[in-house]
């Protein structure tokens, strides 16, 4: 006989039928339908013309720019000019203590003075005794000894010349003077600091008008910036323009100066110059910048809702809405009326251009008059059935509808 259950296990038992029909009855619940029609809005496509400037990070750059460093030693003695102003080229800078140099000039000069007197002495002798040694006055070796010291003297006098021109360079190297026209930065020295010849830096000088504006581009883009730089009359206005760091527009236009000579073979990228005309000083060494390109395609593009476009791995694709027949559920399966149509997303890979503002512009892969999705992308896939009931048309001016 089988043995028979006590209350607890029975409790326990029948806990556990209870549990088990539960759950069998959750599993057998109506599942969702499969590929439900997925509302979205829809965009139709069309062409017009376009204004935009392509945008590259860039950098401000001096054409030319020199650090100043002392050719003498001493103690800066004077400082001429104002930090962060405009000097002209020749404008005195700094003083070094010339006290030193103008004494070893005037001593090189009376030294001059000397070995010329020395000259002019054996010149006289050197004169006498070539004309006693033409009546065999004098011994020969008297009048050898002669021209050999009027040889020495003139030698003293060419050495002596010398020491004054070198005594005259450093007495001029006391001063430094601007070596162009240009924009002076803070001053490494005080008055009474010790420099070094060719060590101690006093400051930093560079040109300030006009002012380089460097950005790096692909290579593929290199033989559209090398026909723009032969071009040299440009029919489009502003082609070159640059933003400053508070977005504000540079009010001056600018031109291609250079093209670097080889390209980055680990970045595939080459640098551009600009140079742009700074004649009230708005632009300084080092800002960041963004330089605008003007577009020259001519004729309409393909402009579309950013929002449309979905990238993936590197790639752009967008939705576009077509119609299908598909079998109808409601209708028998011998009936005539079994193929409906059918509003289904279909998925083509499309190449953009320029973003504009929170448009973007179709190279190629779309047609003028296709619809595309623009509401609603995140939730399709490709060959989804989508449905424009009850939406309202979006924000980029598209409407809803089939």
């Amino acid at each position: 006989m089988p043995e028979k259950l006590n209350p607890m296990k029975r409790v326990l038992l029948l806990t556990t039928i209870f549990i088990s029909v539960m759950i069998l009855a959750a599993c057998k619940k109506k599942q969702p339908p499969v590929n439900p029609e997925v509302p979205v809005n829809l965009y139709k496509v069309t062409a017009k013309p376009v204004l935009y400037y392509d945008q590259y990070p860039s950098t401000t750059a001096a054409l030319s720019q020199v650090t100043l460093l002392p050719q003498v030693q001493g103690a800066v003695t004077g400082i001429f000019f104002t930090e962060g102003s405009h000097v002209k080229k020749g404008q005195k800078l700094y003083e070094i203590d010339r006290r030193i140099y103008q004494d070893s000039y005037d001593a090189a000069v009376a030294n001059r003075k000397v070995t010329e007197g020395t000259l002019t002495q054996a010149q006289q002798d050197a004169d006498r005794y070539e004309y006693l040694n033409k009546y065999n006055a004098v011994a020969k070796q008297l009048y050898d000894h002669a021209v050999i010291t009027l040889q020495n003297a003139r030698s003293q006098v060419k050495s002596a010349d010398q020491a004054v021109k070198t005594a005259k360079t450093n007495l001029s190297y006391a001063v430094v003077y601007a070596p162009f026209d240009g924009t002076i930065g803070f001053s490494q020295v005080k008055l009474g600091n010790v420099v070094t010849a060719n060590s101690t830096v006093l400051n930093t000088i560079s040109t300030d008008n006009p002012m380089a504006v460097d950005f790096v581009i692909n290579e593929k883009q290199l033989p559209r910036f090398e026909k723009l730089q032969q071009n040299k009359h440009q029919d489009t206005d502003s082609l070159f323009t640059i933003l400053l760091s508070d977005n504000s527009l540079y009010p001056v236009n600018g031109k291609i100066a250079v093209i670097d000579r080889a390209v980055n073979s680990q970045t595939g990228t080459i640098t551009i110059r600009l140079v742009f005309n700074n004649p009230q000083g708005l632009l300084r060494v080092g800002m960041s910048c963004v330089v605008r390109v003007h577009n020259q395609e001519a004729g309409p593009q393909l402009l579309v809702p950013g929002k449309a476009v979905v990238e993936q791995m590197g790639e752009y694709f967008v939705y576009t809405a077509q119609d299908s027949l598909m079998n109808n559920p409601k209708a028998g399966a011998d009936s005539a009326k079994n193929k409906i149509k059918k509003l289904v997303a279909v998925q083509k890979k499309v190449q953009v251009g320029q973003t504009i503002g929170a448009n973007m512009i179709i190279k190629s892969g779309l047609n003028k008059g296709e619809r595309i999705v623009v509401d609603g992308v995140q939730l399709l896939h490709d060959g989804s059935q989508i449905t424009t009931a009850n939406k309202v048309g979006p924000s980029a001016g598209g409407k809803g509808g089939r």
